[in-house]
């Protein structure tokens, strides 16, 4: 009896030692940590007693040391918890909270003399998210993942927003599905898109958005990606399991590490409320914080830009010169000039005027610099230099108009592709920004990567990205990068890392157009690792209006106006063309109120894919701004203001859709009108399809107050 009682009680501590389990603070989520049989790690986590994750595995196989899939035993569990606070340079929230319970394990692998690994769990109020970290150590130096095989088992057949996995664009239109129609329609949602790299296996891209039968939302994603390739997502469409699918790099391996090391954070964001969602902030606090000793100097911006007329005018180009087969080192002056290049020193300062009469903070120039005429679809290494400006653009003279004016000049990268030749060049353009006036960069990366081989998502590039944001801040340069890799929160990090595209953007919508649901899922999906440079604002929705055809911005004008507070960045340009503006200039003065920076922010109504009603307080101000905006459907939003102080009445100018208004049909038609509110009205709005409304809420006087009437 005594020996049966011993075997119980080391049958017991073995469990305990196997076994971890961790709450979140609330108590709602629950995360089991265990060694499942032959020492393989694995995990669970439910909500509210609800699965959300059934047992998982966890590990790495790798190229050049023996795996880490199984054989392990626990080593240690140490547990902590943490809650605090801080404060973003910039943002959505003033104040972010910190809370969670932390689970961390340490696993050997006695088989491979005491090989270590350490997997570290953060729960929070809002979902799991959780790292392995690779101590230093004798047995574990250097080594090559083949693979990191982590999984995320699902309850069920979820409703998913997907876009298909690809190493190198993100730029598809999103499809939503059943977990188990993925392999039926992956073909239709492959759709052309430049340097595409569809993955051969059936994978989507995260961050992934879902919705189970029984109403939890779930979002899927990764934080902190620093040194390592993006994670996809491997799709079993039967047994609705995920599992992580590592970009490659050119030769097939998926990472080089280092100890001592870690991967990125793999976030599990879970709710019962879809506004949960949008209200998370666990990626945020899984990134670390800034290490710059002066951020003073980034400020976030409103702009607007020689840009949208080459999408749509006809008459704009990027190029000068006529000719097709140029060398950087060719003598740009001797180039037969087109009659369309638009970034001339007499257009940009007409832009810079406008920028400057409206209260712009700045002016985007695309194509001021040689290398235009032959930029795409080449493999071409020696494409630009970013410092040589076409002849018919000055400079210094735009230095000193801009600065007259009050303006500043957006710098515009693009690389085409070739990262190589932006690194080599890389402290002579800054140093050429700091020397002409530029504190801010758009930087893109259209077209195949080179080093040849490489990926706009893979380890290689990762680094390539990271390391521009870090030099920039050595010059106090923002950046803003188009066709990078997804964003995961870095922005807390390196803050002067304003905002990404990393998208399907407002220019689609001038090559085919964007479905009115389009923007509607963005929120839980590509902006939950980050602010987007979306580039909303356009007013001429109609594009036959300047060539005739059928094209045309599938929104209604309001819903333009919505996106500057639905779609959330520190970065927010007025896209259009500025003659646009000046034809609807009651809407237009929503543009030129709207905050870009915010004290708070509240998440009134929402469902993916149908609807999302946003409100926000402009930091250091008492003026709120409220956005709402729908899919193809009519609906009504309700417009609650209990976030404003009680016991004050504001006045409340409402952008609304016209009663006959759509995207389709009369999408310019609104109306703008002026109510008394306090913390206790509520507005119920109608949405045309493919509309939205917009409400700026300000102070005003006594007699302002009395001339209106209440909501």
């Amino acid at each position: 009896m005594r020996g049966f009682s011993l075997f119980i009680l080391l049958f017991l501590v073995s469990f305990l030692v196997n076994a971890q389990t961790i709450t979140s603070p609330d108590k709602n989520l629950s995360m089991k940590f265990e060694l499942a049989a032959d020492g393989v790690p694995t995990y669970q986590l439910t909500y509210k007693k609800k699965p959300v994750i059934k047992p998982s595995k966890m590990g790495f196989e790798m190229k050049n040391v023996p795996s880490m899939m199984n054989g392990f035993t626990v080593a240690k569990t140490e547990q902590n918890t943490v809650n605090d606070t801080w404060e973003p340079v910039w943002g959505e929230q003033k104040t972010i909270r910190n809370n969670y319970n932390e689970l961390l394990v340490t696993l050997n692998q006695k088989e491979h003399k005491d090989r270590h690994i350490r997997i570290r769990f953060r729960l929070f109020n809002d979902g799991l998210g959780f790292r392995y970290e690779f101590p230093q150590q004798e047995e574990l130096k250097y080594f090559i993942i083949k693979e990191e095989h982590t999984e995320f088992n699902l309850t069920g057949d979820h409703k998913i927003f997907w876009i298909p996995g690809d190493y190198d664009t993100n730029e598809y239109a999103y499809t939503t599905s059943q977990i188990s129609q993925i392999p039926g329609l992956m073909e239709k949602a492959t759709i052309d898109v430049h340097a595409q790299h569809p993955i051969k296996a059936l994978s989507v891209q995260t961050p992934s958005m879902m919705k189970s039968a029984d109403g939890l939302y779930i979002n899927i994603h990764e934080a902190a990606l620093l040194n390592y390739p993006a994670m996809h997502l491997n799709v079993d469409p039967k047994t609705f399991r995920f599992s992580s699918h590592l970009t490659p790099d050119a030769i097939g391996n998926k990472g080089y590490l280092q100890t001592n090391a870690h991967t990125p954070w793999r976030t599990i964001v879970v709710s019962d409320k879809a506004t949960d969602i949008l209200a998370s902030r666990l990626i945020l606090n899984l990134n670390e914080p800034t290490a710059y000793e002066d951020v003073s100097w980034i400020k976030p911006v409103k702009y607007i830009g020689i840009w949208w007329e080459y999408f749509v005018a006809g008459k704009s180009s990027w190029a000068y010169g006529k000719e097709t087969n140029v060398k950087l080192t060719d003598d740009h002056t001797k180039l037969t000039p087109n009659g369309r290049h638009g970034a001339t020193t007499e257009n940009a300062k007409k832009h810079i005027d406008f920028a400057a009469e409206h209260g712009f903070d700045a002016v985007l120039i695309e194509g001021w610099n040689v290398g235009w005429e032959d930029w795409f679809g080449n493999w071409k290494e020696e494409v630009f230099d970013f410092v040589t400006p076409y002849p018919d653009f000055n400079v210094k003279e735009l230095q000193q108009y801009a600065a007259s004016k009050g303006v500043r000049v957006m710098m515009h990268h693009e690389t085409s592709g070739a990262a190589t030749n932006y690194e080599r060049r890389l402290q002579d353009a800054f140093q050429f920004m700091q020397d002409n006036g530029y504190n801010s960069v758009k930087t893109g990366y259209v077209g195949k990567i080179i080093p040849r081989g490489e990926h706009h998502d893979g380890q290689w590039m990762v680094n390539h990205y990271n390391h521009v944001a870090r030099t920039a801040a050595k010059y106090k340069i923002t950046i803003n990068s188009h066709e990078a890799v997804r964003p995961t929160g870095l922005h807390r990090t390196f803050p002067n890392w304003l905002a990404q595209e990393s998208a399907r953007g407002t220019e689609f919508e001038a090559m085919g157009g964007l479905a009115p649901e389009h923007a509607t899922i963005l929120p839980f999906t590509r902006l939950m690792g980050g602010p987007m440079d979306y580039t909303p604002g356009i007013f001429q929705t109609d594009l036959s209006y300047y060539h005739g055809g059928e094209q045309r911005v599938n929104t209604t004008l309001v819903k333009q106006l919505a996106y500057y507070v639905t779609m959330y960045s520190p970065l927010q340009m007025a896209a259009d063309i500025p003659d646009n503006y000046t034809r609807f200039p009651d809407a237009f003065q929503f543009i030129k109120d709207v905050a870009v920076d915010w004290d708070d922010t509240w998440v009134l109504e929402a469902e993916p894919g149908d609807f999302v009603t946003i409100a926000r307080k402009a930091k250091g101000k008492n003026e709120w701004y409220v956005g709402g905006i729908t899919d193809e459907n009519t609906r009504s939003a309700t417009i609650r203001f209990d976030y404003l102080p009680k016991g004050k009445d504001y006045i409340a100018t409402i952008y609304a859709d016209a009663k006959d208004a759509s995207w389709n049909k009369n999408p310019q038609k609104y109306t703008v009108s002026k109510v008394r509110v306090n913390s206790k009205s509520v507005l119920k709005q109608h949405l045309a399809s493919g509309g939205g409304v917009a409400v700026s809420v300000k102070e005003g006087s006594k007699q302002e107050l009395k001339d209106l009437k209440k909501l």
